[in-house]
């Protein structure tokens, strides 16, 4: 009989099986804060719970926990570029950055990607499976844990796309913003897409306070095509009427990450379409230098380029930032540090 993923339960589903097993509910209160505040790697460490309840709970659970495979720490900023096996023996990729409002995570939201983004090292393999909401929660625990700070804020934009995940996306999110748990507010959670519109409708109707962060890196329907094969499928006006539906129905303010390509999406004439685009919304737009992975030729523009790229869009009346460049001297773009390993396992 396969085991229950009783990390991946509210408290309330908790204190339900609990009394499957014969138990009162109330032992629930006892072992949820072993679960999600003191991050026990195994029910003997339950101090609190009888041995015979314990029995119990390793004859009919599964407690997952992620082994740190691999970190990676940059010396320019300390960033540290986690590789968690999980489980199954897959590899997912975090990423630890400490800024001064708090430290912040970025989590994977699956084993690999099947978007097949053209810069991103996280698409090369395609997808292997997504994760549970337990086995995302494990990637801040085991970081928390590892580097003994607390974490206060999560970006969901490590490997997969979160939306493709819809059902344990959602469940984490209720989780690590459980008052009962970590206790993170949702409003220093942000979630990235690719722009899977059906799904970004559906994530609006839930009313969360998280942050929408939509992968878009183009300002034309052509260019992005070429960077991203799920434009195919969904045109990029649709995209970003999605992202106005959002802010309507939650309030929040929408984040446009925007990958910059030397030669690619990075001219004038690109920035001024993305204004045009983007035009009146409550948004931000976060530039980002492309980071070279191996596997493809895209390459970062020159600094002027990219100065000059915001200054255009500032025009327009939007906010702009570039994004802070953390762990260049590390694995540090999504999907390297784990396509590295891969290659070193298969060279053994």
């Amino acid at each position: 009989m396969e085991k229950a993923d009783i990390k991946s339960w509210n408290q309330k589903e908790l204190g339900e099986f609990l009394v499957s097993l014969g138990e009162k509910p109330f032992r629930a209160k006892q072992i949820y804060p072993w679960l999600h505040v003191r991050h026990a790697q195994t029910f003997e460490k339950m101090t609190d719970i009888s041995k015979k309840l314990k029995e119990k709970l390793i004859n009919t659970c599964e407690l997952t926990v992620l082994r740190k495979e691999e970190m990676q720490r940059s010396k320019s900023d300390g960033t540290r570029k986690y590789l968690f096996a999980l489980p199954d023996g897959n590899m997912v990729e975090s990423v630890w950055m400490h800024y001064r409002h708090g430290n912040s995570v970025c989590i994977s939201s699956q084993a690999g990607c099947r978007m097949g983004c053209k810069f991103c090292a996280s698409a090369l393999d395609g997808l292997v499976r997504n994760l549970t909401p337990a086995e995302m929660l494990e990637q801040v625990y085991r970081i928390q844990e590892d580097t003994g700070e607390r974490v206060s804020h999560v970006v969901v934009m490590g490997t997969g796309e979160p939306l493709d995940n819809y059902e344990n996306l959602l469940k984490f999110i209720q989780l690590i913003s459980d008052e009962n748990g970590m206790n993170i507010s949702q409003r220093n959670l942000t979630v990235s897409t690719c722009g899977i519109v059906p799904a970004m409708y559906r994530l609006a109707e839930e009313k969360l306070q998280i942050t929408l962060a939509l992968s878009l890196h183009a300002s034309s329907q052509e260019k992005r095509e070429k960077l991203m094969p799920v434009a195919k499928k969904y045109e990029i006006h649709q995209v970003v009427k999605a992202c106005k539906d959002y802010f309507a129905k939650t309030g929040r303010r929408i984040t446009f990450e925007y990958s910059l390509v030397g030669g690619v999406n990075d001219r004038e004439e690109d920035a001024g379409q993305l204004g045009e685009l983007i035009r009146g919304m409550n948004c931000h737009v976060n530039l980002i230098p492309v980071n070279p992975i191996r596997e493809r030729e895209y390459v970062q523009p020159k600094a002027q380029v990219i100065s000059n790229f915001k200054n255009k869009l500032e025009k327009y009346g939007i906010n702009v930032t570039i994004r802070r460049e953390m762990g260049r001297d590390i694995d540090g773009a999504c999907g390297q540090l784990r396509k590295r390993f891969s290659e070193r396992q298969d060279e053994a």
